[in-house]
């Protein structure tokens, strides 16, 4: 039986990994997203899935729009993730559609935008480690999102980030679920839980 995390552990945690991402230089950053989409758009279990969720980038995450554009280049259809708290939704998108601010500030598309339930999802992150343990924002709705798509039918979960977000080990809860793929500027990583 493992004993409960202490709150304060997964904040510092949290903390360092916004420090490491926020460091990072915005010219760094746009370059990064762009080799990322590019490792993204190789990795052959991605080739033919569809719908994929995103998401839209706020502070200093890994922008997945490159990605997702080509994606949608390729046929593929692409859905952003809709907050519902303290659950998510996915409406189809397209480049140009009008984005409505969501919860936490997020663009979101807005209700008439159809509804999808991924086969694959971008998941944003704050820190990460290789057995796919993942640090977000602490709400739980990326985590709770999986579960629920994990209910319908299987859904691969790859996790967009800067190579400096890895940490040695990232303490896992019981509501956790573990990320596949984690892709970097420097490499696309098979979690051990994939």
């Amino acid at each position: 039986m493992t004993s409960p995390l202490p709150p304060e552990l997964k904040e510092r945690l949290r903390s360092d990994g916004f420090a490491r991402r926020d460091g990072l230089d915005k010219e760094f950053r746009h370059k990064a997203a762009e080799r990322i989409a590019a490792k993204a758009l190789q990795f052959s279990d991605l080739q033919d899935v569809t719908p994929v969720g995103g998401y839209w980038p706020i502070r200093t995450e890994v922008d997945p729009r490159p990605l997702m554009e080509a994606l949608l280049e390729r046929g593929q259809d692409v859905a952003l993730s809709q907050i519902l708290h303290p659950h998510l939704s996915w409406r189809l998108w397209q480049p140009g559609d009008v984005l409505v601010k969501g919860g936490f500030g997020v663009r979101e598309p807005g209700p008439d935008a159809p509804e999808v339930f991924p086969k694959a999802l971008l998941v944003p992150l704050v820190a990460f480690d290789r057995r796919g343990g993942r640090i977000g924002y602490g709400k739980g709705h990326f985590d709770r999102a999986i579960a629920a798509l994990e209910e319908q039918h299987p859904v691969l979960t790859i996790g967009l980030a800067y190579a400096v977000q890895e940490i040695d080990e990232v303490p896992v809860e019981p509501h956790d679920r573990p990320l596949d793929i984690i892709i970097t500027e420097t490499e696309l990583i098979r979690t051990k839980s994939a």
